[in-house]
């Protein structure tokens, strides 16, 4: 399998999906676009918002690098479409760390991701035992444990960018709440 990475109008992702397969349904492969679900508080009223992990970012899976070629121009019809990764010029498939981070919230986390389960130790270090933020520990850049989020650097192609993702905290290492 190819995972391939596209560059659309961001907050517009999903309506960018809905008419790649209204335009073109003889194109059946997977697109996904890995979204997260974290609390706001407002005026002491808590709600949930559902956002992108990648935002403008969407992602096809493919089996043959021939399949994602001889369909790029209506991948590249369609409105809102900025860009293949790395260029249009030269369509590649993802590979290495971006792949990773990609198939870390496609295939493990699910369509979206919702909070994870965690421990702080003695020194106050986070231990997450499953969730979203499982494997992505090196990643953690700041816990705000009021919020309950963990804010993690993303990497993807060249670009850089940080997300929030919740947690639940379970305990303390050694004792369970």
């Amino acid at each position: 399998m190819n995972y391939y990475a596209l560059q659309v109008k961001t907050r517009s992702e999903e309506r960018y999906i809905k008419l790649l397969r209204a335009m073109y349904p003889e194109i059946l492969f997977p697109v996904y676009f890995p979204k997260r679900r974290i609390d706001i508080r407002r005026q002491g009223l808590v709600s949930q918002s559902t956002t992108a992990v990648f935002p403008g970012y969407i992602f096809v899976e493919v089996d043959e690098e021939e399949d994602i070629r001889r369909h790029q121009w209506a991948f590249r019809r369609i409105d809102g479409f900025f860009r293949f990764l790395k260029s249009n010029q030269n369509i590649t498939p993802m590979s290495g760390r971006d792949l990773e981070v990609a198939l870390h919230f496609i295939k493990s986390v699910g369509p979206v991701a919702g909070r994870s389960r965690v421990y702080f130790d003695e020194n106050s270090r986070i231990a997450v035992v499953d969730g979203p933020l499982m494997g992505l520990e090196g990643k953690i850049i700041k816990v705000d444990k009021r919020k309950r989020r963990a804010k993690i650097k993303l990497d993807l192609y060249n670009d850089s960018f940080s997300i929030d993702l919740g947690f639940e905290v379970i305990g303390v290492l050694g004792r369970r709440e």
